[in-house]
């Protein structure tokens, strides 16, 4: 029996997955195999020794302690894409808030109660104040061209904008799902001097943080909007107070408000919700259930954020899984104590991400404790499993 602890409330879609008679689920619980979480912050909280993994219903994971947990051997995992259609709207919401004046205009037409029949004379006479402009001919600027920059860049597309795009960590699979209209920058300054509209699609980290500067600012095209759903502090605020003063900015709409920019004139500020709808707090419980199963009745890891990917079907009933720091001769050392023991490996794989590596190793026989506790004194060793295939 697995336990399995939420933190948050978590889509039952999601949780209705793992079956009642191997999986125990609940807030308060002992010991458990499995924690899932959307946006309780974990920092302080000791993590119990019984502790295999965490999964994120959602691709953020600021609120997680990642260096404590790998430490332990704890994997964890995020839910990369199961929300991006739901950001995307939003992104275009934003987008057309911003273009057509649709917040001013919300805030005026309050002011004409009380006119009784002259209200839709006032509406005539004062929309004028509210003259946006179309979005279709313009161009974009998408920076960050993961699951939810692809989806923005091609929706773009199909708005009959003008879409260029830099990410110079693009995956395969995601250059093979752009459009091919779109234009590939070889650097962000290039995008930033061309564009109408800037949309900021890349995590939070030492290298991005305060990513639009005073110095970015300066390429930057003339009465540019800002789209920022990604992360809060990709941009600098004070440099962004100026160039909204200087006109170098016309509007800037953001899904995270800070004290700074709330009374900001030509600032648009949404409560987060760009992961808030009912679909995708529905798709990200299931992947984060989905891969956390996965994990705990057989091993592979997918969607991890300090694990590497690693698959291997069963061929055997009987399975170890090791998760250690890469430094040489690992393998070599965890195979020798296992052919003491009379083992035969029937099937393994190795895969390594940065500094860790990750075994999965089929073998054709029942394993002892006393063996499974070497292979955890080797140097280096993080987390040891040994468990028989679920019939």
């Amino acid at each position: 029996m697995y336990k399995i602890q939420t933190l948050n409330k978590i889509s039952s879609k999601g949780l209705d997955l793992m079956p009642r008679d191997m999986y125990e689920i609940a807030s308060e619980i002992g010991h458990p195999d499995g924690i899932i979480l959307r946006s309780f912050k974990m920092h302080d909280m000791d993590l119990p020794k019984s502790l295999k993994a965490v999964a994120r219903a959602g691709a953020g994971v600021n609120n997680i302690p990642i260096e404590k947990c790998t430490e332990k051997g704890v994997v964890v995992f995020n839910t990369p894409g199961a929300n991006a259609n739901s950001v995307k709207e939003l992104v275009f919401t934003g987008m057309l808030l911003s273009a057509r004046k649709v917040k001013e205009a919300l805030e005026w037409i309050p002011t004409l109660d009380g006119t009784g029949d002259e209200v839709p004379k006032l509406v005539e006479k004062g929309k004028s104040q509210f003259t946006g402009t179309e979005i279709s001919g313009k161009k974009i600027g998408v920076v960050g061209l993961g699951a939810i920059g692809v989806m923005v860049a091609n929706t773009a597309t199909a708005l009959g904008m003008e879409v260029l795009g830099f990410d110079p960590f693009i995956t395969v699979d995601n250059a093979w799902d752009l459009h091919h209209s779109i234009t590939r920058c070889r650097s962000i300054d290039e995008l930033l001097a061309e564009c109408d509209y800037i949309s900021l699609h890349v995590p939070l980290n030492d290298n991005t943080k305060g990513l639009l500067n005073k110095e970015r600012f300066k390429n930057i095209n003339r009465n540019v909007v800002i789209l920022n759903f990604a992360r809060g502090g990709l941009v600098n605020n004070a440099d962004l107070k100026e160039a909204i003063n200087e006109g170098k900015v016309s509007c800037y709409v953001t899904d995270f408000p800070d004290q700074e920019l709330l009374q900001t004139k030509n600032v648009i500020n949404l409560p987060h919700l760009g992961a808030s709808t009912e679909e995708a707090e529905e798709n990200c419980a299931v992947m984060a259930a989905n891969q956390l199963k996965d994990f705990l009745e057989s091993g592979n890891i997918k969607n991890s954020v300090n694990f590497p990917e690693c698959d291997l079907p069963f061929t055997t009933d009987h399975r170890l899984i090791i998760a250690n720091k890469n430094i040489p001769n690992m393998v070599g050392q965890i195979s020798s104590i296992i052919a003491v023991d009379g083992i035969n490996i029937q099937d393994m794989v190795n895969k390594h991400k940065n500094d860790l590596a990750y075994n999965i190793i089929n073998i054709d026989g029942e394993i002892a404790e006393a063996t499974i506790e070497k292979i955890r004194n080797i140097d280096g060793i993080l987390m040891v499993r040994f468990f028989k295939k679920e019939r």
